[in-house]
């Protein structure tokens, strides 16, 4: 599939990063705010506020982990107010209009129910919310609308989230260049990764060894407790299987925790035919 540049513009208000941010792409009439709770009320009477759009609050939830609630509003100001004194754990929002007045009340419920569908799917943050309904459309209002949509998804991106992006996204996708990797050993330690745009993604289904060497460091061990805890590695035939895809900051963590010691993740990754992950990243 062909792909294109895009060009996104980013405009600081302030001058900051700690205050309010416009997105915009060339030829789209949409547009992207991304504000601080604590400084709505700073901007709450401009006009991206006065109109209808999706949003998305970020924050974490009460086990610290990333979390999200995803809305839609016919005045946007009017909800993050609502937000604002209802729902503690959000500490920004994202939000999606458009600059002249192409979204209505439907087309915004459409855009609250596919980008619903896309946060879940990925597995980015908690969605701790009932299914938004989505309403009934033309063929063509849908096919505008996933435009529009595939545009919020960039533009979520640029802005620092990857709320709706997968980690298949950030493997390589071109199948002459995409690397499944293997790393095992003797004991049965079998686990299978790809490098990501973020780290390296280990696959599930994985299995880790159980006991840790000594050559472990701390920090991997307590990533692996930590897995452990929420159900991401479970015990099964005297191993940790991994219950879900995963990603690691680097080959050699994913190595390390598979192996339960040290290890270098460009010697331990390798192909199906036994090449070297360090020999594939020149």
């Amino acid at each position: 599939m062909t792909t294109f540049g895009k060009t996104i513009r980013l405009f600081l208000l302030d001058g900051t990063a700690n205050g309010l941010t416009t997105a915009e792409l060339s030829n789209w009439t949409g547009i992207g705010i991304k504000v601080p709770r604590i400084k709505i009320r700073d901007y709450i009477t401009r006009a991206e506020f006065r109109k209808p759009g999706v949003y998305i609050l970020i924050g974490k939830d009460e086990n610290n982990e990333d979390a999200a609630y995803i809305g839609e509003a016919e005045i946007i100001a009017d909800r993050l107010v609502q937000h604002i004194a209802n729902k503690e754990f959000w500490n920004e929002v994202l939000f999606f209009g458009s600059k002249d007045k192409y979204l209505n009340k439907a087309s915004v419920k459409y855009l609250e129910n596919r980008l619903y569908e896309i946060a879940k799917n990925a597995g980015r943050h908690a969605i701790d919310q009932n299914i938004p309904t989505r309403p009934e459309l033309s063929e063509a209002e849908q096919a505008e609308l996933e435009e529009f949509l595939a545009n919020i998804k960039v533009l979520t991106a640029a802005l620092g989230h990857r709320i709706f992006e997968s980690l298949e996204e950030t493997v390589i996708q071109n199948e002459a260049r995409q690397q499944i990797l293997f790393c095992k050993n003797g004991a049965g330690a079998f686990s299978k990764g790809s490098p990501s745009t973020e780290g390296f993604v280990v696959y599930k289904d994985s299995l880790f060894m159980l006991e840790e060497q000594l050559s472990l460091t701390n920090s991997i061990s307590v990533e692996r407790r930590e897995m452990v805890a929420e159900g991401i590695l479970q015990i099964e035939d005297g191993f940790y299987k991994l219950t879900k895809d995963y990603i690691f900051t680097s080959s050699s963590r994913a190595a390390a925790a598979t192996l339960a010691r040290s290890a270098s993740g460009p010697i331990e990754w390798k192909t199906e035919e036994g090449v070297q992950l360090k020999y594939l990243e020149i």
